[in-house]
């Protein structure tokens, strides 16, 4: 075995929640983990799809990302990355990168955290998928959606839709990634 290939690690991008970076203090609990093990790129995915932040709630970033801003996102992922990775994507960054998975972009892995609005897509993207919620998230896929598309569901008791912002959730949450990819 050669240098490079005692130093290679996968590449490894995270793709932000609906707030981007302005609210992502709890990615340094990812970061600190993976940054060990991937090549980390983090995206901010309100820049990714082009969002208007000036009016900062909720509604209104959301509004945004549906309506055009997922496809966007989409779009410039895809002009963006064109090697060999895998992808972390926390709520409406999961999405995207299920999307983006959906549009060829060259992924191995798609892990997606609270990825509510999954629960509406038909077609699972050709690669592995793994998929974690809240036990107590209301727009998380149901059991039958898992079943359809032959997904394992992970699932936290206990916890809703912010369950990645937790500390003991995002150790537990790496360890299964580093195992998974590695």
């Amino acid at each position: 075995m050669n240098e490079k290939q005692k130093n290679y690690k996968p590449r490894l991008i995270l793709l932000s929640d609906l707030w981007g970076i302005e609210k992502a203090e709890w990615i340094f609990y990812y970061a600190n983990i993976l940054a060990q093990h991937f090549d980390l790129k983090f995206y901010d995915s309100c820049d990714l799809a082009n969002i208007d932040k000036s009016d900062y709630l909720e509604e209104k970033l959301h509004h945004q990302f549906i309506n055009g801003g997922v496809t966007k996102a989409v779009e410039n992922l895809l002009q963006q990355e064109t090697e060999n990775l895998n992808i972390l994507g926390f709520s409406i960054g999961g999405y995207i990168g299920w999307k983006a998975c959906l549009a060829g972009i060259n992924a191995q892995h798609l892990f997606a955290i609270s990825s509510t609005r999954l629960r509406f897509e038909t077609e699972k993207p050709p690669i592995n998928c793994t998929l974690f919620y809240g036990e107590n998230d209301a727009y998380k896929p149901d059991k039958s959606w898992f079943d359809k598309l032959n997904i394992k569901q992970n699932c936290y008791p206990n916890h809703g839709h912010d369950l990645y912002k937790n500390q003991t959730i995002a150790e537990s949450i790496c360890k299964q990634i580093i195992e998974q990819i590695k």
